[in-house]
């Protein structure tokens, strides 16, 4: 039996900023992975950064992590996230920009449609309701997880954590494929995994979980600028899209918001329903986006959990020393989220309630 400080249960972007946190803490700290790191529902080329929600608390949580991202930069030597910004366009960004502008240090604005075109020059043309997010950007996925994975070395532990315990004695035990272990506390982020972990203990998450596709498409004409992009108009037939561009900025990545919601037991999903998202984002491409060749170069395919009042919502459960971390478009806040856990898991103040009953994501 070995004794450590904190285990991290899942190498996926909130469990490995985690656990980067808790190494600056002074902890010591073990991640439990099965996986290649980073490579199931926070795997892909990119993602995008954006501060925009409807909960001012969630801005806050996506500035702290802009900052982290910056200051990681500067160590590995590489960019984290593009300067390409972020534009959304639709009704919400009459909800969304006030709660930017409120917010503070997040520099937003209304931008019109011949804008928006040399942000984002593939888009067809739109003249309705339009934002940029200056900070916002491509996350440099790749590179981030490559980064942390880095700097934790030997903390990682490709093993399968089949059950997570409190013990009489204080502290938590973690029964894994090749050992049984000891730690003071223990932090599971493991996506789909998260509740079966939590049942074990007695806790019942309300997460529902799905599937999701992004397709990858060529850019017709090299752009210097490219954009991410979050569609809510029902202007091109979908009322929830959104895009980023991969590194190098010669293709760029499209998903719709829906997903599949995955069968009771949560073992199986239906390919049909999930080959229809993907259709429906190629026809979407054609409409929306006629500067990129609507042939596929590639698909990437994921579990989704969500909290039931938010899509960008999230929620920490607690059972004794165990956390229990769920949500759905968490890599762009796991920097910020990552050391309020680790502050938690080691005893001190997060900096936010993240308990389910604050409900982050919500609307306020």
């Amino acid at each position: 039996m070995t004794a450590v400080d904190v285990g991290v249960v899942g190498g996926g972007i909130v469990g490995l900023c985690t656990a980067y946190a808790l190494t600056e803490l002074g902890a010591t700290v073990r991640v439990y992975e099965c996986g290649t790191p980073g490579n199931s529902q926070s795997g892909g080329e990119s993602r995008i950064f954006r501060h925009a929600h409807d909960d001012d608390r969630l801005v806050a949580l996506a500035r702290d992590s802009r900052a982290v991202f910056s200051q990681w930069a500067e160590r590995a030597g590489t960019e984290l996230i593009s300067s390409d910004g972020a534009v959304a366009i639709g009704p919400a960004v009459q909800r969304r920009l006030p709660v930017l502008q409120r917010s503070g240090g997040v520099p937003a604005r209304r931008i019109d449609g011949a804008e928006l075109h040399a942000l984002l020059p593939p888009l067809a043309d739109y003249s309705g309701p339009a934002m940029l997010d200056e900070a916002g950007g491509s996350i440099r996925t790749g590179a981030a997880i490559a980064a942390l994975t880095g700097w934790l070395g030997e903390r990682l532990t490709a093993d399968e954590v089949l059950a997570v315990r409190p013990t009489r004695s204080g502290m938590v035990e973690v029964l894994s494929g090749g050992a049984r272990s000891e730690h003071s506390a223990v932090v599971v982020c493991a996506g789909r995994g998260t509740a079966r972990l939590a049942h074990g203990v007695g806790l019942s998450l309300p997460i529902r979980l799905s599937a999701h596709v992004r397709l990858t498409f060529e850019v017709i004409d090299a752009a210097h600028r490219l954009a991410c992009l979050q569609d809510g108009s029902g202007a091109f037939g979908e009322t929830g899209t959104y895009g980023a561009a991969l590194p190098g900025n010669r293709r760029y990545g499209v998903g719709l918001s829906d997903s599949v919601d995955a069968a009771p037991e949560g073992g199986s999903v239906d390919a049909e329903q999930l080959s229809a998202l993907a259709e429906r984002a190629v026809a979407y491409v054609r409409r929306a986006l006629p500067g990129l060749d609507p042939h596929p170069v590639g698909y990437r395919h994921c579990w989704v959990t969500r909290v039931p009042w938010s899509d960008d919502g999230l929620a920490v459960w607690q059972r004794d020393r165990v956390l229990f971390v769920a949500g759905h478009n968490l890599f762009k806040q796991a920097p910020a989220l990552g050391r309020a856990l680790a502050r938690a898991a080691v005893g001190d103040d997060p900096g936010i309630d993240f308990s389910p009953e604050r409900r982050l994501g919500e609307p306020r």
